[in-house]
């Protein structure tokens, strides 16, 4: 098969696994369940590629086990993170814009349908490594693709643990965590993302293959202007005190040391 003909068979893998989470969540009344099944949908898509594409080059194993890594944990995290809590606001305020009746299938193509989709295009660069690697890899690029991920799958579990540690202490409620991770940026697990995806960018160039990496532009965009950091702060800055002088003295993305004020 071609590229493009295992590219959008795998769309029908991630159309049919997001459709049946919407089912669940419209069982549940609970969109929010999406955000639980976003690293699974790569894992899921990832192995698709794996198996549908020919040969089992060194590289093509070692993007599966960092695809399954990365998946499963964020998964896992935001599974425990959401255990025994109501829907996420900001599908509450959906649901409360489009009414009760109506949102049990506005949502599939407003959630799931989209997060489907976006699982979907970023996945390019894993099926270029899946599908080119067997051909050729070069592994100066390749070393530094995975050190790429390496950082990013540092910083994105690193910052989540430490916050999870913060917030499970009640002495810290309504405080702002600024140590360890968050000492150097103020999002140090969406940093992270963005760097991982760099890395299988990265990898993806050691394969041969240049066009993906605008997939990794599309998740770095998102996490900095659309989902992540954005709508974040524009919620921190009227909820948590001292958080204008967290954003003087600290590198909004990128880690950096911390300014004096």
């Amino acid at each position: 098969m071609s590229i493009f003909q295992i590219y959008i068979q795998g769309l029908l893998v991630i159309v049919a696994f997001f459709s049946l989470i919407w089912i669940l969540s419209v069982f549940l009344k609970n969109a929010s369940i999406v955000d639980i099944f976003w690293g699974l949908g790569f894992v899921l898509v990832n192995g698709f590629y794996f198996f549908t594409t020919p040969g089992f080059s060194t590289l093509k194993i070692i993007t599966f086990v960092l695809v399954t890594l990365w998946g499963l944990r964020l998964s896992a995290h935001i599974f425990l993170r959401n255990l025994g809590k109501p829907e996420d606001y900001r599908y509450q305020e959906f649901r409360r814009n489009y009414g009760e009746k109506r949102y049990w299938w506005f949502s599939f193509f407003q959630v799931f349908l989209l997060q489907g989709t976006l699982v979907w295009l970023i996945s390019a660069p894993l099926l270029a490594i899946n599908y080119y690697s067997a051909e050729k890899t070069i592994w100066p690029i390749a070393v530094l693709g995975f050190l790429v991920w390496l950082v990013g799958f540092t910083f994105e579990a690193g910052g989540d643990w430490h916050l999870s540690r913060f917030k499970a202490n009640s002495t810290n409620k309504g405080k702002l965590l600024t140590s360890g991770f968050w000492k150097y940026t103020r999002h140090p697990n969406y940093f992270g993302d963005a760097a991982v995806w760099w890395g299988f960018a990265i990898l993806s160039v050691a394969s041969g293959c240049y066009l993906p990496v605008l997939s990794s532009v599309l998740m770095t965009w998102l996490i900095v202007k659309v989902s992540g950091v954005s709508m974040l702060e524009r919620t921190m800055i009227n909820t948590k005190p001292g958080f204008e002088d967290y954003l003087k003295s600290t590198s909004p993305f990128i880690p950096w040391i911390q300014k004096k004020n």
